[in-house]
């Protein structure tokens, strides 16, 4: 009776399959410029999003340590205006509940 831990190293289910060629150097090569490329354009679209979203970043060139430092900024007067604004709500005797204030 046969299992399938006795199959071949070259199976599926017991089945025979072909064996995968081998990339050449040059197509791994490709592979790794291709997928760098896809990651470069992921993080220009990521830094293009920011710009869109920061304000005073809009239409200036875009130095990448600008952006960030803009987007930290923007993020800490964020954070500090929500705070100032459930402590008023709160203050007013309204209130505010605890997964809100995170």
């Amino acid at each position: 009776m046969s299992s399938q831990n006795d199959a071949s190293p070259n199976s599926v289910n017991g089945s025979p399959t072909a064996e995968k060629p081998r990339l050449t150097e040059q197509e791994k090569k490709n592979n790794h410029i291709a997928s760098e490329q896809k990651r470069r354009q992921a993080i220009r679209e990521g830094f293009d999003r920011l710009t869109e979203l920061v304000p005073g970043l809009e239409g200036q060139g875009r130095s990448e340590s600008v952006v960030l430092k803009k987007s930290v900024d923007f993020m800490h007067k964020s954070i500090d205006e929500r705070r100032r604004l459930i402590r008023e709500i709160e203050e007013r005797g309204g209130v505010v509940p605890e997964n809100l204030k995170v």
